[in-house]
């Protein structure tokens, strides 16, 4: 088939390597006309390195990444309200932190070799039959067998091609950098400190970046409503400063170095939910079809996912895409779901202005996360392993 692939971030380049082991005739659409990476450092769960390993891929994320085997979060009183070690769970389990431009870097160097790729064309249109695209020129490209949406939560193609029954942005985000990682004491661990609802501070080891050599990093990421991360300015950095020697000092003596407000990146988020990812011939993927807070860190895990998913329906379903999409769906849809609603009901205990939440998360979650059965599912959560409720 001649497929087409709207944007050009993870789901977009998983997509296109998997859809090419089918022999498809591939072309790659990316709005920016130079190609890099957007986005924070991220952790990439269990489920997501077994992806990259069905790419041939696992081995050399390895390399370029830091092994994370724990999540530990403390208040501000020193109380321990998140201790998770995936080896509770299962003893080969653990997460991989990583930067995006490493990631990037590993599925473009195979994604040159499978698919056409388009800079500076910003597709803005579908046609009615959704198999022809439109780009901001007016040019127009097609026709295509398939179309992959792949273009993030801002997506500006989901609601032409998908049902949608929400995409509101979260009211809160992130300012986000990174940090060197000499020295580090918690090189295996994500760690998170907060204060109610409305400070979290968190460090997650990410590994190396393409053009650093040897030198490893730290995502450091500081929590915010949206209006402040708009207007984040020196007062607002200073304010940063602060809450960092306050909450954490070990960690304040590496975000000294951050004296300008431009040395830090703003990460806003979207709640997307389509009461189903495809019509005609067209199909999201990705946050594109379920953005969701990164409180329980799935979203580069979710997009390869998806890219598997459509690959692995299009062989079953033997290129018949009318038969093809509404089973892709079908594989996906308890998946997402399930993370989408635990997603949205975290997120407020964390990044809200709803103070009074805050005693009963710092109550209630420690020695939930104690007892046996609880401390399974919420491992199970964490690992991206979660498929039923029950």
């Amino acid at each position: 088939m001649k497929i087409a692939i709207v944007g050009y971030g993870t789901a977009g380049q998983a997509a296109a390597l998997f859809l090419a082991r089918g022999g498809h005739d591939l072309e790659v659409f990316e709005r920016s006309e130079a190609l890099r990476p957007v986005g924070a450092g991220f952790l990439l769960q269990p489920t997501g390195l077994r992806v990259l390993a069905d790419l041939g891929l696992a081995d050399a994320a390895l390399a370029n990444g830091a092994r994370i085997e724990r999540l530990h979060g403390v208040n501000a009183a020193g109380r321990r309200i998140m201790d998770m070690c995936y080896a509770d769970l299962a003893p080969d389990l653990f997460g991989l932190g990583m930067t995006r431009g490493a990631l990037f870097a590993l599925l473009h160097d195979a994604c040159e070799r499978v698919a056409m790729i388009r800079t500076g064309t910003a597709i803005t249109a579908l046609s009615t039959d959704g198999r022809s695209l439109t780009d901001a020129g007016v040019g127009r490209h097609g026709p295509y067998d398939l179309v992959v949406v792949a273009d993030g939560s801002h997506s500006s193609l989901r609601a032409q091609a998908g049902h949608v029954a929400r995409d509101p942005l979260y009211p809160w985000g992130a300012m986000w950098c990174l940090l060197p990682a000499d020295d580090w004491p918690h090189a295996a661990e994500l760690r998170q400190r907060y204060d109610g609802t409305r400070t979290m501070l968190g460090a997650l080891p990410v590994g190396r970046r393409p053009a650093d050599g040897a030198r490893r990093w730290l995502t450091f990421y500081y929590s915010l409503p949206g209006a402040e991360i708009d207007a984040f300015d020196a007062g607002a950095l200073a304010r940063l400063h602060d809450d960092v020697q306050r909450l954490w000092p070990e960690l304040a003596e590496r975000t000294r170095t951050l004296v300008e407000p431009a040395q830090l990146n703003r990460a806003r988020y979207r709640d997307v939910v389509l009461r189903r990812p495809w019509r005609d011939r067209v199909v999201c993927i990705g946050d594109a079809a379920h953005g969701m807070s990164p409180q329980l860190g799935q979203g580069v895990n979710m997009a390869l996912l998806d890219a598997q998913a459509l690959a692995d329906a299009l062989d079953v379903q033997r290129g018949d895409v009318a038969a093809a999409l509404p089973d892709y769906a079908r594989r996906r849809a308890r998946h997402v779901a399930i993370y989408q609603a635990i997603s949205r009901w975290l997120t407020p205990l964390f990044q809200s202005d709803h103070a009074a939440l805050a005693p009963l998360r710092d109550a209630c979650f420690g020695p939930l996360g104690r007892l046996p059965l609880m401390r399974a599912q919420m491992l199970s959560i964490l690992a991206g392993t979660k498929r039923r409720w029950l």
